[in-house]
């Protein structure tokens, strides 16, 4: 049996490259450890098949952003049933259309971003990248969310215009902001700013129950046609 010696130094010796080239070939997901894929350089390997993959390319390892269907029921930034447990490589979405090659280190150290109700479903935000937790920190009351509310009842008088603007939450008035129907039975919001439970309130304040809401969009980045309980990646050099 061989001495053991680090993974990286392995590949090193394979690819005839550099130790810092070798261990961004295996964090980027391109060497396998008798026929695994693994992401640690400092693993200690002795007679194990080590390959690097054919099509390997010395990349930068970017830090990931995840989007993913909420369902109801679930938390997004604290409490006792957290959304981010539904992230996992087998509910990844299989028609995601980022190009981004799925590695075990985009699970780890993940930050939900941009509250969502528990009762609510739609698209929630994990990031590994700091550029992103920033600008949805910073920046979230400058960045419209889009949401459609079911909702049952008769409104009230002027119940839409009042929705547009003209209402109170929390002692304050409300900004302006853009409701119009959807069909019969669903409103659609677009709104910035919005606080949790904001949505329901504005609702029965114009005579209207709140069956359900879903948020379709964060800024520029939408839900599109994601099932729900799966993710994609947030495509390189999107923007919110």
């Amino acid at each position: 049996m061989s001495e053991p010696v680090r993974l990286a130094k392995r590949v090193a010796e394979l690819a005839r490259c550099s130790r810092i080239a070798a261990e961004q070939y295996i964090k980027c997901g391109w060497v396998r450890v008798d026929g695994r894929v693994v992401e640690i350089p400092h693993l200690l390997v002795t007679d194990e098949a080590v390959s690097i993959d054919a099509d390997a390319l010395l990349e930068a390892v970017e830090p990931a952003t995840l989007l993913l269907h909420k369902p109801a029921g679930f938390d997004t930034i604290s409490g006792a049933n957290p959304a981010t447990a539904l992230v996992a490589p087998e509910t990844h979405w299989t028609e995601d259309p980022s190009g981004v090659r799925l590695l075990e280190r985009h699970f780890q150290r993940l930050t939900p971003l941009v509250p969502l109700d528990r009762d609510a479903s739609g698209l929630m935000v994990l990031t590994q990248d700091g550029r992103i937790w920033r600008r949805l920190t910073e920046d979230q009351d400058l960045i419209e969310q889009e949401f459609v509310v079911e909702v049952s009842g008769e409104i009230a008088p002027y119940g839409l215009r009042k929705l547009n603007h003209g209402l109170h939450y929390n002692g304050r008035p409300l900004p302006p902001c853009k409701v119009s129907w959807q069909n019969e039975v669903r409103l659609r919001f677009a709104l910035k700013g919005v606080q949790g439970g904001q949505l329901r309130d504005m609702c029965k304040q114009v005579g209207l129950d709140v069956v359900a809401i879903r948020r379709l969009r964060i800024g520029k980045v939408s839900l599109a046609k994601m099932p729900v309980g799966q993710w994609r990646y947030l495509p390189v050099g999107d923007r919110f």
